[in-house]
């Protein structure tokens, strides 16, 4: 039985920006990369702009002597992803920019 994508998708001001985020992608296996982890898009409310692509590492688990990589279900909390969005920011995202999407790869997960 497949499951059900779950979406999250939420509003947030940040910067006098009005921007929604949304669940991109769930960890899943990928024969280019390996495990590739959850990624959130986020875009402007109105109009096209730039977007951003926060893209976050795959969970690894302990699974008896051997590091283990599987189908993880990552808690999202939107404060983790509100401050992602900021140290994109920081790093060069200007939302109201336009051009490819910009990618944004973290060191840590949104829980």
């Amino acid at each position: 039985m497949p499951r059900t994508k779950r979406v999250l998708q939420q509003a947030v001001n940040i910067e006098g920006f009005a921007l929604i985020w949304n669940l991109h992608r769930e960890q899943q296996w990928s024969t280019e990369d390996g495990w590739r982890g959850v990624a959130i898009h986020v875009r402007i409310a109105e109009g096209v702009r730039r977007e951003l692509h926060l893209e976050y590492p795959a969970v690894r688990t302990q699974k008896l002597a051997y590091l283990h990589t599987d189908r993880v279900v990552v808690n999202i909390r939107p404060v983790k992803v509100e401050e992602h969005i900021r140290r994109a920011m920081e790093a060069g995202w200007d939302p109201a920019s336009r051009g490819k999407p910009y990618k944004f790869e973290l060191d840590e997960l949104p829980n």
